[in-house]
């Protein structure tokens, strides 16, 4: 099929063919007469098919020319990265359409973002944080949102963004459209769709837990995480890793693995992560991007934003906590019909995970010999360091010393205690009959009187 096919309008086909596309991908054609249709849609695709010109293309088919103030269209995406990537992408779409349009996120001056809004708009993208309070502050009305999308639901809901999520359904008119994509089906997900949206049609392009045909899998089971250090060195010195994305779990691990790759690979990667400014994570990016970069290292949030087709391998430093996150990670690479390899590198703690993430995508990994040139470290963090549960029992009992032990101070203070006030000129008499109030004091004194 072709976008001709999918009765798609003369200035979409313009956009597309200017960029070079043709052919819809299996995720656009079935999700594109539904989302005309204004059924509810939740779309699950794994990473590179094709997601936002998904719901992109019927979007913008159905969008007419208004000069109304608000949104009708509403885009939600966990990352900054992710906002970005959608602006760009409708920017494309709309060159030969006349569509209002803006990206919002935290970390950047509300006030450019407030002037942007007041501007009017027919669509807006935004993270979750930076959309609720532009909507508090009455700068930004969501009542006029026709089409709700949230995309990267999976992850936006693991970056615990669902309190955001109940107040922006809260300030939805109920008459509207909803939208979903995700990498991968959780409860979680399952639970947002129950709760929100009505009959959706649900569309599933792989199923759940099916790795990518033309990606490669391996890994490395190693003692402890500087030997997971060695290995990972040894292997970004092999030249064919031209442009590999590292995941790792937290934004502490990503620094000190930059930290340490640095003095063997200096200039050549760079770190993503949420603590880094916006400006650094786009030029680290479009560094990545044009070559400068051979890796990045990156928390799996981040990655989501991360636009680039041509991934050659990526490796998994950290093993995930939840096996559909495997899936999302290695299919970073694999795009286009072009041949992909995953690599990971997993410590003796984290076999468990990899048994889970092996049952989910119903097949082996393959564990490779450990080159003979990776050094084995003995050399525990303080993360694997052995910590005892054992309470000790001893450490608050006051063993009792012998009066020799004690010492004279002991013994002046014990005989001094012995002392008895035998009383003299400042000894207090002792209180005698009944205790009298002030008010039953009054009133003797009146019958006196």
């Amino acid at each position: 099929m072709t976008f001709q096919e999918l009765n798609i309008n003369r200035p979409l086909l313009n956009a597309l063919e200017d960029i070079g596309l043709s052919e819809p991908t299996p995720i656009q054609e079935q999700s594109f007469s539904t989302i005309m249709s204004g059924k509810d849609f939740v779309g699950l695709a794994q990473t590179g098919t094709g997601k936002t010109f998904a719901y992109l293309l019927p979007l913008l088919r159905q969008l007419t020319f208004s000069k109304k103030m608000y949104p009708r269209i509403l885009i939600v995406v966990p990352t900054r990265e992710l906002v970005v990537q959608v602006v760009d992408q409708i920017t494309l779409l709309t060159k030969y359409q006349n569509v209002r349009f803006c990206g919002v996120y935290g970390g950047t001056n509300i006030n450019t973002q407030k002037i942007a809004v007041n501007q009017g708009l027919d669509i807006i993208v935004a993270t979750p944080g930076r959309l609720v309070d532009l909507a508090l502050t009455g700068v930004l009305r969501l009542k006029m949102v026709q089409k709700l999308v949230i995309d990267e639901v999976d992850e936006l809901l693991n970056e615990g963004f669902r309190p955001q999520l109940a107040s922006i359904m809260g300030l939805l008119s109920e008459k509207r459209q909803n939208i979903m994509f995700s990498a991968t089906l959780t409860e979680d997900v399952d639970n947002v769709i129950k709760k929100y949206f009505r009959d959706p049609l649900k569309v599933e392009i792989v199923p759940q837990g099916t790795p990518l045909d033309l990606i490669k899998q391996s890994g490395y089971i190693l003692p402890n995480i500087n030997s997971k250090i060695n290995i990972l060195t040894h292997l970004l010195k092999d030249e064919t890793l031209s442009r590999t994305l590292i995941f790792v779990s937290n934004k502490k691990t990503a620094d000190k693995l930059h930290e340490h790759l640095e003095e063997f690979f200096p200039d050549q990667m760079g770190v993503i992560h949420s603590n880094k400014s916006q400006n650094y994570r786009l030029k680290t990016l479009e560094r990545f991007k044009n070559g400068e970069h051979r890796f990045i290292i990156a928390t799996d949030v981040m990655a989501r934003g991360l636009d680039v087709s041509d991934i050659t391998h990526v490796i998994s430093f950290d093993a995930p906590t939840e096996p559909e996150t495997h899936i999302h990670r290695i299919g970073r690479t694999g795009r286009a019909e072009n041949e992909g390899f995953a690599i990971s590198i997993y410590s003796e703690a984290e076999l468990d995970k990899l048994k889970k993430i092996e049952d989910f995508i119903q097949q082996k990994i393959k564990i490779l010999t450990i080159p003979e040139e990776v050094e084995i470290s003995n050399v525990l963090t303080e993360e694997e360091l052995p910590t005892s549960n054992q309470k000790d029992y001893l450490r608050d009992v006051k063993l009792e010393k012998s009066e020799d032990e004690k010492g004279a101070a002991f013994h002046e203070k014990k005989l001094k205690n012995k002392k008895v006030n035998l009383g003299g000129p400042g000894r207090r008499k002792p209180k005698t009959g009944k205790k009298v109030n002030r008010g039953q004091q009054k009133r003797k004194f009146k019958k006196q009187k």
